[in-house]
């Protein structure tokens, strides 16, 4: 059970739409479905008003989730803030109907929702030096996943990457270790309330049994109104 103090509540956008019913997912929709390949990442396009799930396909499978506003020219300027979230959800993870904030103060997205309900906000995106100090050269990562399925959106180095949204990591006292919450078949949804470009990655980190020793792939789904 959540508990928050009054005082530190922040109420969400007052114009925000009905939240939407699961059912509706597939009503007057189209839907597109993506497999991302285990270790890899990949990287979509999202209008406002759309929905999409985000689904671990085999359990246990973290997710590294990033995105940014979609503005014509796209600058990647504008992006998903985990600090921005954190701050209007007094530090826990968003409850269904709760928002994903960008770093200019604006709800980007909302959970309409959501199998599994744990998910982390406090990590980075794991990367190539990580590994290669532990003696593993050439190891995948979250954050070059990211950044070759975005290149294609005009990212040119590694470090442009966002903060991550790290759907399924269930990492209670920033304790990383084998602690999975997610079972086949799992997933979180969210509506998009701007129009946004996302990326994903199948998170690689396969040591200490974390990702159940064994990544997998995972696969994303579009339902954009017909």
């Amino acid at each position: 059970m959540r508990i928050r103090e009054p005082n530190v509540r922040h109420a969400l956008p007052p114009d925000l739409p009905e939240l939407p019913t699961p059912n509706s997912f597939c009503t007057d929709t189209t839907l597109t479905k993506h497999i991302v390949p285990a270790a890899h990442g990949y990287a979509f396009a999202v209008n406002k008003g759309s929905r999409f799930h985000v689904i671990d396909l085999y359990g246990e499978q973290i997710v590294d989730f990033m995105a940014w506003v979609h503005d014509k020219p796209f600058t990647r300027i504008e992006k998903m803030s985990t600090a921005y979230t954190r701050y209007y959800l007094s530090g826990v993870q968003p409850a269904i109907g709760e928002c994903l904030w960008t770093n200019a103060d604006r709800p980007l997205f909302r959970v309409t929702a959501d199998t599994v309900k744990v998910h982390d906000m406090t990590f980075m995106s794991c990367y190539p030096e990580l590994y290669q100090k532990m003696g593993l050269k050439g190891h995948r990562s979250c954050a070059q996943n990211i950044f070759e399925a975005m290149q294609e959106w005009g990212m040119r180095n590694i470090l442009e990457i966002a903060e991550p949204f790290n759907i399924f990591q269930n990492t209670p006292n920033y304790s990383l270790k084998r602690l999975g919450s997610s079972k086949p078949g799992d997933y979180i949804e969210f509506e998009a309330l701007e129009d946004a470009v996302c990326a994903v990655s199948s998170c690689p980190y396969d040591l200490n049994g974390v990702n159940g020793g064994q990544i997998t792939e995972i696969a994303v789904v579009i339902a954009e109104k017909k």
